[in-house]
C-alpha cells in the first residue's frame, strides 16, 4: 500500500483508536529490531501466511533504510520448488536466540504446536511481538500484543498490518511528531512507479 493510501486509510480512520494504537506497535517492533539487528521473522498459522505483511515490510526496510526490518517469512509448508525466500520452514523457530523478534501474526486460533514453538523461541530469548484475533494463549506469550477481532472492532487485519507496516518505516525526527516527510514518500513512490515492479512473493 502507497504513501497516499496510508495516508487516506489514517483520515478515515481519524477519530478511532487505530492510527495511535498501530504507530505504538510499529514503534515497539521497530525499537525490537533496529538496535539489536539480530533479525525479525515473521510467522503465521496454517490457515493464515502473512505473505503481504512480509512483502510490505521489504518495501518499507528498503524506503526507510532499514534493512533490520526486513522479515524472513517461517511458513507451515515449504515444497521444493519455492524460491529460497519462501522456502524457511518452522524448524527455524527452534533456531531463534535472544537479539532476534518473532512477529506472530494469529487473525484465527493458532495451532498448539505453534504455540509451543514460539514459546520455545521466547524461552531461548527472542522477543515475541503477536498481531492477533484475541487469543489469550497468544497474547501471554507475547512481549507486546495488538488485538483485532474483527466481530468487534471496525477494521480487519489485513489493514492493520498495512499501517503497522507504514509506520515500521516511518522516519522519526526530532521536533516533528517523528512522522517521515509526505514528500519524500511520494517521491519514492513515483521512483517505485517508473521502475519494474520486483519479484513476485
Amino acid at each position: 500500500m502507497d504513501a497516499v493510501r496510508v495516508a487516506l486509510l489514517r483520515e478515515v480512520l481519524a477519530g478511532t483508536t487505530w492510527p495511535a494504537a498501530t504507530r505504538r506497535f510499529a514503534g515497539v517492533l521497530r525499537s525490537s529490531v533496529v538496535p539489536r539487528g539480530g533479525g525479525l521473522l515473521l510467522v503465521g498459522t496454517g490457515e493464515y501466511e502473512p505473505w503481504h505483511l512480509a512483502a510490505h515490510l521489504v518495501d518499507e526496510a528498503a524506503w526507510s533504510g532499514l534493512p533490520e526490518l526486513t522479515p524472513t517469512l517461517v511458513r507451515h509448508q515449504v515444497h521444493p520448488d519455492d524460491p529460497a525466500h519462501l522456502a524457511i520452514g518452522l524448524g527455524r523457530l527452534e533456531a531463534a536466540r535472544k537479539g532476534e523478534t518473532l512477529l506472530l501474526v494469529t487473525p484465527g486460533r493458532p495451532e498448539a504446536e505453534l504455540l509451543e514453538r514460539v514459546h520455545d523461541a521466547r524461552r531461548a530469548g527472542a522477543t515475541v511481538l503477536a498481531l492477533d484475533g484475541g487469543h489469550r494463549e497468544v497474547e501471554g506469550l507475547a512481549h507486546e500484543a495488538l488485538t483485532v477481532n474483527e466481530t468487534i472492532h471496525d477494521v480487519d487485519m489485513d489493514t492493520v498490518q498495512h499501517l503497522v507496516s507504514a509506520a515500521a518505516g516511518e522516519n522519526r525526527v526530532p521536533g516533528a511528531r517523528g512522522q517521515r516527510h509526505f514528500r519524500d514518500r511520494l517521491s519514492r513512490l513515483v521512483d517505485q512507479l517508473t521502475t519494474p515492479p520486483p519479484a513476485r512473493w
